[in-house]
């Protein structure tokens, strides 16, 4: 059920909400006379775009702020020890889960009420309907069980390779550079403006580079560290006996590491996924950001979308520079993350600095 809501055709439905979602966002950092914490502003973008584009929900801005912090307590406590005392973790975080779930069945009730105005089928649609196509009624505990996953599942990890992906295209402007090349070439960034109509999923999916810029920094910097496999039959590893039942762990981040398909491991290097050299072919499980095998991540392509449309936005109609003297430390828990949240000085940009952009790309098509 759950597959049909990252399909071909309902990313292809979501990607115009995103898009708008996204610069409704940058426009908003920019207009911000301060630095800005890109994480904890990347974790209000996520959420943001999971309960407008994923939910379809119609919650007023306000009460959408509030939701979020209830959210990030439900989150902060997720992994607390399971002892139900007064003022414990647990205790907040069942209380929070709570309070979400009664403000998402409020959400869920309107929406089921108000189908008029709806131009695409968001992802509780395909839901409900999947559903019923399986001959089950999905009860409001179901949905609110199935929305809260879609919600958590969109929420931290993209917020923290967005992140990642922001504080790179601040450490490598020739990278940035190569993207606005890229861009220019297919058509889609003209004169600093990004050209109306031209972001659909087949354009997006035509462009290499950003491909090779996206996975790269899902190589280095992979927001969870591994996953759990349960032992189907006993097996022998390294001369190591591993018994039936037992529960392993794979490790995603020593994989990228040590795999001896990739050179320079530590070097922020998109062209190692360029024709050239592919280093992610040679062989099935040295690059598995996602996971892999049939456990695999099922919004891996929805993931890498909103990405390759963030990082479109980013090098198509902002100018953004690090607010701090150094890049901060990185933080491995609970997922990836700058220690003090990266703090960047976004700026709008007018006519002028389009035009600047624009000369800048067509004078590195000749370099880069």
């Amino acid at each position: 059920v759950f597959s049909k809501i990252f399909s071909h055709e309902a990313l292809e439905s979501y990607l115009p909400k995103i898009q708008l979602v996204i610069k409704d966002t940058l426009r908003a950092w920019s207009s911000n006379p301060e630095s800005i914490n890109v994480y904890h502003e990347a974790q209000k973008l996520t959420f943001r775009m999971a309960i407008r584009v994923l939910l379809g929900f119609r919650i007023p801005d306000e009460e959408l702020g509030r939701l979020f912090e209830v959210y990030q307590q439900f989150v902060e406590n997720v992994f607390s020890l399971p002892v139900d005392l007064p003022f414990s973790g647990y205790r907040r975080g069942i209380r929070a889960r709570e309070t979400l779930q009664k403000g998402l069945e409020k959400a869920i009730q309107e929406k089921l009420q108000n189908t008029q105005g709806k131009d695409y089928a968001d992802a509780l649609d395909i839901l409900i309907e999947s559903g019923k196509e399986h001959g089950k009624e999905l009860t409001m505990q179901e949905l609110k069980d199935g929305t809260l996953e879609l919600i958590f599942a969109a929420y931290a990890t993209t917020a923290s390779a967005s992140t990642s992906l922001i504080m790179q295209l601040l450490k490598h402007p020739r990278v940035l550079e190569k993207l606005r090349e890229e861009l220019r070439s297919k058509g889609i960034l003209h004169n600093g403006c990004i050209c109306e109509g031209s972001l659909r999923l087949d354009n997006i999916s035509s462009l290499h580079y950003l491909d090779c810029v996206i996975k790269e920094v899902l190589r280095l910097f992979t927001p969870i560290s591994g996953g759990y496999r349960t032992v189907l039959q006993t097996f022998e590893l390294d001369g190591f006996q591993i018994p039936k039942g037992w529960s392993v762990m794979y490790s995603i981040r020593d994989t990228h590491d040590t795999a001896p398909v990739f050179k320079d491991v530590d070097v922020f290097d998109p062209d190692r996924f360029g024709q050239g050299r592919s280093e992610d072919k040679d062989g099935r499980f040295h690059y598995l950001p996602f996971g892999g095998g049939v456990r695999t991540c099922l919004g891996k392509h929805l993931a890498k979308l909103f990405l390759k449309a963030l990082a479109i936005e980013l090098a198509s109609t902002s100018r953004f520079e690090l607010a701090t003297r150094t890049f901060p430390k990185i933080t491995l828990v609970p997922v990836v993350h700058p220690v003090d949240g990266l703090k960047v000085k976004f700026f709008g940009l007018d006519s002028n600095q389009n035009e600047i952009l624009a000369g800048t790309d067509a004078m590195l098509g000749a370099t880069v």
